[in-house]
């Protein structure tokens, strides 16, 4: 249930490092949330064209979903360990980083033929 979801304009790295980046988002976002890492989904999308501060240096925008309520800590923290690491993977400066989170209602997330609600 819980999503990670990475745009960026920044070009993408290696496929080895964006698969240990994804699995390191997968576990971290599972750890924060409190949930099991089964149920995360990651995803990355390089080299979209993007503008921030009406320039086009590199830029991301980071999408955080998950069925339930995330606590204003929760996302004070996940905004830091997240922007920290896409700056130092992707070189992204910290300043130039979004991040939506969203809390979904359970029956609002499908998956498996049913909903969680």
């Amino acid at each position: 249930m819980p999503l990670i979801k990475v745009q960026t304009s920044a070009s993408a790295p290696q496929k080895a490092e964006i698969e240990s980046m994804l699995l390191s988002l997968s576990t971290k976002l599972a750890k924060h949330l409190g949930k099991p890492e089964s149920y995360v989904m990651t995803a990355f999308e390089p080299v979209i064209p993007m503008t921030f501060a009406g320039n086009t240096d590199p830029v991301c925008y980071i999408e955080i979903k998950s069925v339930g309520s995330m606590k204003p800590d929760q996302t004070k923290a996940m905004s830091e360990d997240f922007c920290q690491q896409i700056n130092q993977t992707l070189g992204v400066p910290k300043n130039r980083i979004y991040i939506e989170f969203t809390d979904a209602k359970g029956a609002m997330w499908g998956w498996n033929g049913t909903t969680f609600g």
